[in-house]
């Protein structure tokens, strides 16, 4: 009889785990997402992916993070010819999220990055028409957003847009100010001053630019982008020897 119950038990255990990913195993594959994504562990970025895909519903952080961990895995896991297909899944599961919770501040950073990086993909007039979309998504994150980290990031991805973009639209004293303002709120992501580096040089501001790329050296990695401080450092010192 004991057996039994025993039995019965765990069956009821397994029922609850797989009727309930959210409240049961989603905190843990969060934590493996955020381990992924400092170190660039590519398996365990696809196991994210593949769990959550095996598990989704109709919720909005399970949503954001697929759309999360599709963006981190196009940026470093996949190989050139697919990064574009792993971001436009990136930007189907963020926009999924946000039809749920259209206050999701989180979701609408990873849409508005998303489009950044695919705009990387397509011909530079269809890559302008992106523009929009673009600073939609991402000015209504930086609206909603509370979490110091993805505003950040946020704000660092708008100072990009206006040092990038084809001269006339870009404007260098905005992106500035944006990068500026990012360090305010994330002032532990050397990769800002790298951004605010490559501004500089742009700029033609040289000792600003060099002043900059070194801090980017002399900086400790940000703890949840840890492999991506190492990418940061190998950039500021090839940008270095370009400008000594």
């Amino acid at each position: 009889m004991k057996k039994f119950l025993s039995m019965i038990l765990i069956l009821l255990v397994l029922l609850a785990f797989s009727l309930d990913f959210k409240a049961v195993q989603f905190k843990l594959v969060e934590a493996k997402f955020l381990e992924a994504r400092s170190l660039h562990n590519v398996n365990h970025m696809k196991e994210v992916i593949d769990t959550l895909e095996t598990n989704l519903q109709d919720d909005t952080d399970i949503y954001t993070l697929l759309a999360e961990a599709y963006m981190e895995y196009g940026l470093w896991g996949v190989s050139e010819d697919l990064k574009e297909e792993t971001y436009e899944k990136a930007l189907e599961y963020a926009k999924k999220a946000i039809e749920l919770d259209e206050t999701n501040g989180r979701a609408y950073y990873v849409a508005g990055a998303t489009i950044g990086r695919l705009a990387q993909f397509k011909g530079i007039v269809q890559s302008l028409f992106m523009l929009g979309d673009f600073d939609n998504f991402i000015d209504k994150a930086l609206e909603l957003l509370d979490d110091n980290f993805y505003r950040g990031l946020a704000l660092t991805a708008k100072g990009m847009r206006y040092r990038d973009v084809p001269w006339p639209l870009n404007n260098y004293k905005k992106s500035e100010e944006f990068l500026l303002r990012a360090l305010e709120v994330l002032p532990n992501y050397p990769n800002i001053h790298l951004e605010l580096g490559k501004l500089y040089e742009k700029w033609g501001k040289k000792e600003l630019a060099i002043k900059e790329l070194n801090i980017v050296l002399e900086s400790m990695p940000h703890p949840l982008l840890i492999k991506t401080h190492e990418e940061a450092k190998a950039e500021a010192e090839e940008i270095l020897k370009r400008l000594k």
